[in-house]
């Protein structure tokens, strides 16, 4: 472990966990624990859990799990080091001055070492378009009418006339090239060996949030193809979840983000003094994408291109903001294609003006709907009708949808009482509202009798987390020993010794894991759903049958190794006793 393990403990203690994810998403109270739509995956209905109590996380949907620290290296994409040094920064605890050995080095060192490189090309990027050799690029951007401020500020670039320039300059810096490879600024050719795929462009670094560059965007200079190229995929540049401009736009404090589709016109908005505004880099508007704005505001204003292929873009990333839990609204552009384009003809107290009278997404969803019917053909106007109350039904909220139905009904001179049947009978054949299917028992499974010998495993310690009192009463029946899989008595051992000294810590315990693999997977021992059952009586019948399960599979277990364990058969005789007192004995759970 890179820090001793009383650090780590500390600041994880000093960092409340619905404090932090609360920063990245939008948590809501409801039981004992808080509930959001899961970060990590698209969905529509909250299923990710924050625990105050157990100080950890898990999501219903996609399975992720975990504490402050995991929650931190996955959303961020930070290596354990990274992510301890930034809560204690957030905690103000000081950390030491580390003593690495060489191995650590070489994998803390990894994400640093490629920001570096991405960093110096950036600064020769920038140097090439104020040399001789960039005034292709500099005609260009002049021609966009763009500042040198503006450009400046960008730390837009030109990358020379041949790929070789640039992967000749980064090794004079000391980089090898298997690190400018592994940046995503060269590949090899046979004929040419490293060269750079960026050349003859115009260059736009893209940035984090922190201002760190991650990756480049490039323009070519002419009639090339492909017109923009973007870098690949890096340990350090995940396009799903960046936007460009972000590092700027989420400082700007207006209320709302405007997302475009390009890089220029995120400069020009910014350059007009709309400095809310990102793009997507190269890729369609992502769920990851509507989380990361989602730590920053709550209104998201769409400023897509005006033609088919950007009403496409603005109808896709509705329902994704939507499902993110944001509040979205469309500018309209026309006459012009883009906000570049209407900056230029109309200034900005123009599309001022178009901000303040943006369109509710709802209502452009259905305008854009009612332009493939023909509203003079009764049939026509009928299947258009059925269509709205399909929409309708994609409110979950009941005050929601009937403020909506309403309002549609007003504007498209449709009787309410009608409109409302049509909405019922979709809501009935779509499912809405459909009640949770519970499993009727935790341990019935369909799986193998290994999975569930792990099921039962998994199950117990989260039953055993959620209600720490249930412990002192199987105690006499129960040891570490008896969880099979090596990682799962790690962890059921740090958990048992925790609670028989009087602690009770879960969120501890992934941490003193160094690998991501383990983390995620201890974590998970803390958060298997466990059986929803009604009477008192079913859940002791439940919580019965996994304790009985997991005993029985140690018995299994240790007498299958008799004779080439010499501890094995201390257990299977306190395997067979504890079976035969457990199967005559009842468990309370009160």
């Amino acid at each position: 472990m890179f820090y001793p393990e009383e650090l780590v403990e500390e600041v994880r203690s000093k960092n409340d966990i619905v404090d932090v994810v609360s920063g990245y998403v939008r948590l809501q109270k409801k039981g004992s624990n808080y509930w959001a739509c899961c970060p990590f995956h698209g969905e529509k209905t909250p299923s990710f859990s924050v625990s105050g109590s157990k100080q950890m996380y898990h999501c219903f949907g996609c399975g992720v799990s975990g504490n402050v620290y995991t929650f931190v290296m996955q959303y961020e994409n930070y290596s354990f080091p990274e992510a301890v040094k930034l809560l204690a920064d957030r905690a103000g605890v000081k950390l030491p001055e580390l003593e690495y050995t060489e191995e650590q080095k070489a994998r803390a060192g990894r994400r640093a070492r490629l920001l570096e490189v991405n960093k110096e090309a950036a600064k020769f990027f920038y140097y090439q378009l104020r040399s001789p050799h960039g005034e292709a690029g500099s005609r260009y951007l002049q021609a966009r009418e763009l500042t040198g401020e503006t450009i400046h500020r960008f730390g837009l670039g030109y990358a020379g006339k041949n790929g070789a320039e640039l992967v000749q300059y980064l090794r004079s810096r000391g980089f090898e090239d298997e690190l400018i490879k592994e940046a995503g600024l060269a590949n090899y050719s046979e004929r040419h060996g490293l060269v750079s795929q960026f050349w003859n462009r115009v260059m736009y670094p893209i940035q984090d949030v922190n201002h760190r560059v991650i990756g480049f965007g490039g323009r070519v200079m002419g009639e090339g193809e492909p017109k923009y190229l973007n870098s690949p995929e890096t340990p350090i540049f995940d396009k799903r979840r960046n936007l460009y401009g972000l590092n700027f736009a989420r400082t700007a404090r207006s209320g709302n983000i405007i997302i475009c589709e390009g890089y220029m016109d995120v400069i020009s908005m910014h350059q007009a003094g709309f400095t809310q505004a990102v793009a997507s880099l190269g890729t369609a508007f992502t769920p990851e994408q509507a989380n990361l704005l989602r730590r920053y505001t709550e209104l998201v204003l769409l400023a897509y291109d005006s033609d088919d292929a950007g009403v496409k873009a603005a109808l896709r990333g509705i329902g994704i903001l939507r499902d993110a839990g944001l509040t979205a609204k469309v500018i309209n552009m026309r006459p012009y294609k883009d906000p570049d384009e209407f900056m230029k003809a109309l200034g900005m107290e123009a599309f001022q003006e178009r901000l303040d009278q943006a369109e509710n997404s709802f209502f452009f969803e259905i305008r854009i709907l009612q332009e493939q019917y023909d509203m003079a053909d009764p049939e026509s106007k009928t299947r258009f009708h059925r269509e709205i109350a399909k929409k309708l039904c994609e409110f979950s909220e009941d005050v929601e949808r009937d403020n909506y139905l309403q309002a549609i009904a007003e504007k498209y001179f449709i009787g309410i009482d009608n409109l409302r049947k049509l909405v019922a009978s979709y809501a009935a054949q779509t499912g809405l509202a459909k009640p949770i299917e519970r499993p009727r028992s935790g341990v019935q499974t369909k799986a193998g009798p290994e999975e569930s010998a792990r099921k039962a495993q998994r199950l117990l310690l989260t039953w055993i987390t959620d209600e720490p009192a249930v412990f002192e009463k199987v105690r006499k029946y129960l040891s570490a020993e008896d969880f099979t899989e090596e990682l799962y008595r790690k962890v059921a051992k740090r958990l048992f010794t925790d609670m028989d000294g009087g602690s009770f810590n879960p969120a501890g315990i992934i941490s003193t894991f160094e690998d991501e693999e383990e983390q995620q997977a201890a974590a998970e021992l803390f958060n298997t759903s466990l059986p929803q059952l009604g009477t008192r009586q079913e859940r002791e019948k439940a919580f019965h049958d996994i304790l009985f399960s997991v005993k029985k599979n140690s018995y299994e277990y240790f007498s299958a190794k008799l004779g080439s364990d010499v501890n094995a058969l201390n257990q299977v005789i306190a395997g067979k006793k504890a079976l035969e007192e457990l199967a005559k004995t009842h468990i309370s759970l009160d």
